[in-house]
């Protein structure tokens, strides 16, 4: 990933930081982790949607959608790990490249 989705990811920690609620602050690694599952069941959603499996709402969603709420996932995940480490981009590089090697090999 290059350096401006990072800085993308860290504007947007930076700007929920100083939003963060005073009953919140002492929780804000937590919530931002919870936040990833919050966003996942937004794509269960959508997925639903665009598959019309919800006989009650049919056809609700579409494709778009199911892509537009994973990148949500992702950028949401990434800003959970920058809110818990200050290497988040050395972490996340090392992660992906253990795993490409793991299926490489």
């Amino acid at each position: 990933m290059d350096g401006t989705t990072w800085d993308g990811v860290e504007r947007l920690r930076d700007w929920l930081d100083a939003e963060a609620s005073p009953a919140a602050a002492g929780d804000v690694k937590l919530l931002r982790v919870l936040k990833i599952g919050e966003e996942f069941g937004e794509v269960a959603e959508a997925v639903h949607g665009a598959l019309g499996a919800n006989p009650r709402k049919g056809a609700s969603h579409t494709w778009d959608d199911v892509h537009k709420e994973l990148c949500d996932v992702i950028v949401t995940a990434m800003v959970a790990l920058a809110t818990c480490t200050p290497d988040a981009r050395k972490l996340l590089e090392e992660r992906l490249s253990h795993l490409v090697d793991r299926v490489s090999a």
